[in-house]
């Protein structure tokens, strides 16, 4: 039976998932060489600085012994072949240069050393090429680093816990415990899928938060701290240089594991942050609170999802309310014990 287009690039999309949390800030990709409907070959791009999908995905068909059937086949990618060196030489050569003569692409890539220019550069070596097989879902699995290269802002999710009947903090210096330990465990997990994870100043003078991943796996995010004032004694965790972490403040800048990083004074506070979190190469942040910092963005329309876990069992009857979405589109939701999770898109975020 002949296996459509569409399964191959499916395949690469599974493959291109195995770098998650690895790679960035390059983007996930998977490969995979076919050969009169054959996999004889497949790769995926597995971290950051090391040989893309399509050379693991060449090198995995030589070791097989199918060296010789590389020329016969079609390379599938989930993304845009490479046109340039940088950490690595150019994928578009190497196809070139094994002489494969058909190559489908899922999705162009929107960098600008690249950006048509490998899809250019096959065409002009005679190669049958296809963009556009499965885009949609090739760009969805790349959004942070579309969104961060089209936009020339981070990817921004917001996330907070509240309880049942709406609060997420307590209003007082004791500290409203709300999400339950396996709900506590995915917030790790989802921090080592980031770049980076914000709070404001109140948030770290209240609960003094390591702002890690303590999950066991993926990288440590970058620490982000809005502390416009630099009012923060150095005391505190987020100061502790374990983690490379940047503290936005209006006054000064000073590059080191703890750097301090100027606002542009002629922007407002979101368009500010999100300037100079792209000037840092932060392609996503999760912003955790507090109420006052999700509420910005939230007013503002600088944001792309939000994840908001209700402890349904538990309530605080007075607090600090939860800041409302509003005009948000449920995408799902999960339950972890008492835990409900709802994950919302944002139908209206803003271009800029």
């Amino acid at each position: 039976m002949m296996i459509s287009d569409e399964q191959y690039m499916q395949r690469c999309l599974e493959l291109a998932r195995k770098g998650a949390g690895f790679v960035a800030p390059n983007p996930m990709v998977g490969a995979v060489l076919v050969c009169q409907d054959r996999i004889i070959g497949e790769g995926w791009h597995e971290q950051y600085g090391q040989p893309h999908a399509e050379v693991n995905a060449i090198r995995d068909a030589i070791d097989k012994g199918n060296e010789s059937l590389i020329s016969q086949s079609t390379l599938y990618v989930s993304l845009e072949p490479c046109a340039h060196h940088g950490k690595t030489p150019p994928c578009d050569q190497l196809i070139i240069q094994y002489k494969i003569p058909r190559v489908i692409i899922g999705c162009r890539d929107p960098f600008p050393a690249v950006n048509g220019k490998g899809i250019d550069h096959l065409i002009n070596a005679g190669i049958d090429v296809v963009v556009g097989v499965w885009e949609d879902e090739c760009i969805e699995l790349n959004k942070r680093f579309f969104c961060f290269h089209i936009k020339k802002r981070p990817y921004i999710i917001l996330k907070c816990a509240q309880t049942a009947d709406g609060f997420i903090g307590s209003g007082t210096t004791d500290r409203l415990m709300i999400s339950g330990e396996v709900t506590n465990q995915l917030v790790h997990r989802w921090r080592s899928e980031e770049a980076a994870i914000m709070v404001g100043s109140g948030t770290v003078a209240l609960d003094n938060p390591q702002l890690t991943n303590r999950s066991g796996t993926g990288s440590q995010p970058v620490r982000v701290v809005l502390d416009r004032e630099l009012k923060l004694p150095t005391t505190f965790h987020v100061f502790d240089g374990n983690v490379r972490t940047i503290i936005l403040n209006q006054f000064k800048n000073d590059q080191n594991i703890v750097s301090y990083v100027q606002l542009n004074p002629q922007l407002d506070i979101v368009k500010g942050v999100c300037e100079a979190l792209y000037k840092n190469n932060i392609q996503s942040v999760l912003i955790e609170g507090g109420a006052r910092l999700l509420s910005l963005f939230i007013e503002s329309g600088y944001w792309d999802e939000a994840r908001v876990i209700t402890n349904t069992m538990l309530k605080a009857g007075r607090g600090v309310a939860a800041p409302e979405l509003a005009d948000a589109i449920i995408h799902r939701d999960e339950q972890y014990g008492d835990d409900k999770i709802i994950y919302w898109i944002n139908p209206k975020n803003v271009n800029n």
